[in-house]
């Protein structure tokens, strides 16, 4: 029996479960998540311990475009994924996102929060959320925010590499969340698996985010400060910035149930962020 398989190879919490445990990866070639079923013939082969699906359709703006494709990813593979795993008794755990609430207010989502998504994106990942729920089996549904890494496409390296070509910025800062490492992410899935595997009972929806929390323009000062670049960042609203998928403007996450349930502290950020730029300049 194969311990732990993840679907999802080369995106960011991917990558980091690949560095942090020997865990079976099965990847875009292996297991192609717009075709659902695929997904439960992978899992009934290997009979793992344990799923994570650290894989998704991420294209926020593009998803306005492609929601029926970004739902089968993101709503209809995780199903059969969860399906497949209550067949055979184990725990699945599905990463999810802020953006299935509407992302009004100023305080912290806790995980029973009413849920409203403002987007393609949101819609199709709530829609994943409600499959892995109705499939009836063990399981973590893990909404997180703000992901980076030295890997993959995200906000930090977008900043850096902007960094390169320009002294001046304009940055959203009234959208606010916290800025979550992708490692922590992949070490607080794992922990999770491993628990689920243990007490069952813990099944359920979790919230995981760094803190503090911040907007965009405060992140892109500290990632400035830390990589030592120059560079002036000029703060704007969001409607300053219209993009083709409406963005939460409240992403904070409430980590209380994920800290009490399975003993995982909400991380900080900045010490991670400082690890990532290192990565990159080792590069």
């Amino acid at each position: 029996m194969t311990g732990i398989l993840v679907f999802g190879r080369s995106g960011q919490v991917a990558t980091e479960l690949q560095r942090l445990a020997d865990v079976a990866v099965i990847g875009r070639q292996e297991c192609d998540l717009a075709s659902p079923a695929a997904c439960a013939t992978v899992i009934a082969a290997y009979k793992p311990r344990a799923v994570l699906n650290a894989a998704a359709y991420t294209a926020v703006d593009r998803a306005e475009e492609e929601e029926v494709l970004a739902r089968t990813i993101n709503g209809e593979a995780p199903g059969a994924m969860a399906e497949a795993c209550a067949k055979l008794g184990i725990p699945s755990v599905q990463i999810s996102t802020d953006y299935v609430f509407d992302g009004s207010g100023d305080a912290p989502w806790p995980p029973d929060a009413a849920l409203a998504p403002q987007s393609a994106y949101g819609r199709t990942k709530l829609a994943g959320e409600e499959a892995v729920r109705a499939a009836g089996g063990c399981h973590a549904i893990l909404r997180t925010s703000w992901v980076f890494s030295a890997h993959g496409s995200n906000f930090v390296k977008t900043m850096l590499r902007l960094s390169e070509s320009r002294d001046t910025l304009n940055i959203v800062a009234d959208q606010i969340g916290g800025p979550t490492p992708a490692r922590a992410i992949a070490e607080a899935c794992l922990t999770i698996a491993a628990q689920l595997m243990e007490d069952p009972s813990k099944s359920g929806t979790y919230h995981f985010s760094a803190a503090p929390d911040v907007s965009w323009y405060d992140f892109a000062r500290a990632i400035f400060a830390e990589a030592g670049k120059s560079m002036t960042v000029h703060p704007i609203p969001t409607s300053d910035y219209p993009t083709p998928a409406k963005r939460p403007l409240n992403s904070r996450l409430d980590c209380t149930a994920t800290e009490e349930t399975f003993g995982i502290i909400r991380p900080g950020w900045r010490s991670a962020l400082r690890d990532v730029i290192k990565q990159l300049e080792q590069k």
